[in-house]
This record gives structure tokens, sequence and C-alpha cells, in this order.
């Protein structure tokens, strides 16, 4: 099994409620950054252009299970594993740890589209040179 992408971040004063815990829907964005993290390292984007045209991947599904709360300043420690690279999507899943302790988990699934202004996305075949790259990362 490949080892997944690490990546840590440091939970803002923003990013927390007015108990000083970290705000659920945070960790959807640093899900997201994560992912846009991971796809530079492998010289990737989530948004590109092929052949003339822009190629996107939205997200269709998230998820996020919480176990334990951080607070403010708390640095998390992220690991992105490539769950599933499929036709048109692929599926990324997040572990959050604190000091060695999980607090939480999540999934997130973004579909490969072709997008132009003023129109709704497309869904499209994921090109070869990302999938490759992807393939590569997954777990299965």
């Amino acid at each position: 099994m490949p080892t997944p992408f690490h990546t840590t971040r440091l939970v803002e004063f923003s990013d927390t409620d007015m108990a000083g815990i970290m705000h659920f829907s945070a960790y959807f964005r640093y899900m997201e950054a994560a992912e846009h993290e991971l796809l530079r390292s492998i010289g990737l984007s989530v948004y590109t252009e092929i052949d003339g045209a822009a190629i996107s991947f939205p997200r269709v599904a998230a998820s996020c299970q919480f176990k334990a709360p951080v607070r403010c300043e708390d640095v998390l420690e992220i690991d992105i594993a490539v769950r599933r690279v499929g036709t048109k999507s692929v599926t990324y899943g997040f572990a959050f740890s604190h000091e060695g302790r999980e607090v939480a988990g999540g999934e997130m699934t973004s579909v490969c589209c072709r997008v132009e202004h003023g129109r709704p996305p497309v869904s499209m075949p994921i090109p070869d040179t990302f999938a490759e790259k992807l393939r590569r990362l997954a777990a299965d």
C-alpha cells in the first residue's frame, strides 16, 4: 500500500467557533487545500487546460467524521490517500490527527469536467496523464 501524502495545517482563529473549537466546516476547506497540495506535488492542478479545453474537478461528495476537538493554534497532521481512480472521478481519504491523536476522518470525491464560462460543467474521462499519476498514488 502506498504511503499517504502528508501535510500539516495550523488551526487559525477564524477556523474556530465561539467555544474556541475548530468549526466543522473548516475540515472541508482543509481537505480541499490538502487535495490541491497533493496534486501540485505530482505536477498536476485542480484546474488546467488540455488541448484548449478548461478542465477542473468539482466535488460531488464530501463527508467528515469528527472524533475529538482541536483548538486555535493546534497543528493538524493531515494524511491523504487516493482511494479510487475511476474513469471520470477520483476519491480521496483524509485522516486528521493532533499530537498523535486521531481527531477526524473524511472522504471527498471529485469528477473531471470540461468547464466553460456561463455553461454547466460537463463530466469527461480523466485525461490519461492525470489518471496515470493518480493511480500511482492509489491504495488499490
